[in-house]
């Protein structure tokens, strides 16, 4: 039998375990967070999910509690909603820029769009610049722009829970507190994969994605408030596991690869491959023409129908003259599963054996 509770004078239903923050996110009951993700344990630091509780003598954070049946919650009253503006202009006056552009990670505009919907001018509280920059880490992957951390934690936290990596942590207390890795040195130098999870979570883009940030200071100058950057929804080619992603474009042209945090397979994670090896795909080197050896030993482009029958005629040279098992076949990871399938259908339907491989491993 489900438990019931009111939220907002609307009466709820509820499983054992759950949080109030759960519960109102499924009715649709919106509550502000910064370090709440989840995928992650409730952490219940940033307090702009506190939410009166009938009974109780001080708010509570509605992601670390518990519902309980009978339980009466209001979740946005004028006391309420000037405790969250208060912190969150408090937050906002510790940072160097709220501003960032969009192609830093995943969800770096939240702190920018709360304070947008609390109306808070950047200047309305003013303090000194929380956290230290790691201007040296010169790792191609991930920028660590640390004056614009806000503690919540969510980068060492999906590190530890969701990589099992604990590549990061947090150092030192108070005003004084820094993301860093062992003995504070260099991401390369530490236990990270490169995973690209800590960009991803990351509220108000203090770890940036390097990459893709590169097309925002080159000619494709995409500015912080650009909005016309195309999201594609496919799946990473780099192995079977499927994970979903969304590509970043700008004028057909890929500027950067997000996770799918609703994505079946990864909810949101990816490795090295699918999160930054994405190059080859507008890469200047790549062939466009076919290329075929000619008797002077050299290649020399072509049609794709002369290469198409080139390579037919060697591929029945060397079955009618070695065999059927002389043929091994290698599929790229760089190519689409369509193209895989074709290549496995190629060797095991077209020479009857099973030797065909994926160059992906990981």
């Amino acid at each position: 039998m489900k438990n019931k509770m009111k939220i907002d004078d609307v009466d709820v239903t509820f499983s054992v375990g759950e949080t109030i923050l759960e519960i109102a996110q499924r009715y649709q009951k919106e509550i502000p967070t910064l370090c709440y993700d989840p995928r992650l344990e409730p952490f219940g630091g940033c307090r702009l999910c506190i939410v009166e509780l009938e009974g109780a003598r001080n708010p509570v954070a509605a992601c670390t509690t518990q519902a309980t049946p009978g339980m009466v919650v209001r979740t946005s009253t004028d006391t309420i909603e000037a405790y969250r503006k208060t912190l969150l202009e408090m937050v906002v006056g510790e940072n160097r820029e709220v501003d960032v552009s969009p192609l830093r990670g995943y969800a770096a505009g939240e702190l920018a769009d709360l304070r947008d919907k609390y109306e808070i001018n950047d200047g309305s509280i003013t303090g000194a610049i929380s956290g230290t920059n790691k201007v040296d880490d010169d790792n191609p992957f991930i920028l660590r722009d640390y004056e614009l951390c806000i503690s919540c934690y969510r980068c060492v936290r999906v590190c530890a829970e969701q990589e099992g990596d604990h590549a990061i942590n947090v150092m030192n207390r108070g005003f004084h507190t820094q993301i860093t890795t062992e003995f504070d040195g260099l991401l390369k130098d530490s236990a990270c994969t490169f995973c690209g999870q800590c960009i991803q979570t990351c509220p108000t883009g203090a770890l940036g994605d390097k990459k893709a940030l590169r097309h925002a200071e080159s000619g494709l100058q995409i500015p912080p408030t650009e909005l016309n950057i195309e999201k594609t929804r496919t799946i990473c080619p780099y192995c079977g596991v499927g994970c979903s992603v969304d590509m970043l474009t700008k004028n057909e042209k890929i500027v950067g690869i997000h996770p799918a945090m609703d994505g079946p397979a990864n909810q949101g994670a990816l490795c090295v491959k699918g999160q930054f090896a994405y190059d080859f795909v507008q890469h200047p080197d790549r062939l466009k023409t076919p290329l075929v050896r000619g008797d002077d030993g050299e290649l020399h482009e072509t049609t794709w129908e002369d290469a198409l029958d080139k390579a037919a005629e060697g591929f029945r040279k060397v079955n009618a003259t070695h065999g059927r098992h002389s043929v091994y076949g290698v599929a790229s990871g760089r190519a689409p599963s369509e193209a895989a399938y074709l290549m496995q259908k190629f060797i095991r339907a077209g020479f009857g054996t099973n030797y065909i491989d994926n160059c992906s491993r990981a």
